[in-house]
C-alpha cells in the first residue's frame, strides 16, 4: 500500500467547514514510512482554517488514471509540526516538490501532516476486488 501511495502525486483532501459542511480540494502530498500524509498550502485556505478548528481530514488516493482502479481512502487527524520534525519533513516534500523551495518564501505558506486512523486500499482490477483495511 505505501508504494502504492508513493506512486501518486495529488490525493482529494476533505475536512468539515465550522457549519458542518464538507468542503474538499485536491493536494500535492508526499507519504513517510509511517503512513503520514504531508502537503503545504495557504494559512488563508478553507482547510487550513478548517483543520484548526476540526482536526479531522479524509482523503482518497488514486483512481484518477484511466483504467487504474486502485483507491486508498485515508482517514486521519491533522497537525501543524514545527521544529525538526517540520525541516525533516520539509526535506522529504521538497524531493518530490522541488519548486516548494520557492514557495516556502511565502510567510502565508504553513505545512500540515495528517497522522492516519485507518487506510481502506481497494483494487478494483481484480477479480474478485481486493480491499484491505488498517486501524492505526
Amino acid at each position: 500500500m505505501l508504494e502504492f501511495i508513493r506512486s501518486q502525486t495529488y490525493a482529494v483532501e476533505a475536512t468539515v467547514s465550522p457549519s458542518g459542511t464538507p468542503q474538499a480540494a485536491v493536494v500535492g502530498f508526499v507519504v513517510t514510512n509511517n503512513f503520514e500524509l504531508f502537503f503545504d498550502t495557504l494559512d488563508s485556505t478553507r482547510k487550513a482554517q478548517n483543520l484548526r478548528l476540526n482536526p479531522h481530514v479524509a482523503f482518497v488516493i488514486g483512481g484518477l488514471q484511466e483504467g487504474d482502479e486502485r483507491t486508498v481512502q485515508f482517514q486521519g487527524v491533522a497537525d501543524f509540526p514545527g521544529g525538526a520534525e517540520l525541516e525533516r519533513l520539509k526535506e522529504l516534500y521538497f524531493s518530490r516538490f522541488p519548486d516548494g523551495r520557492a514557495r516556502a518564501a511565502s510567510p502565508d505558506l504553513i505545512y500540515l501532516r495528517a497522522l492516519p486512523m485507518s487506510l481502506r486500499f481497494s483494487d478494483f482490477s481484480r477479480a474478485p476486488p481486493e480491499i484491505t483495511e488498517f486501524e492505526f
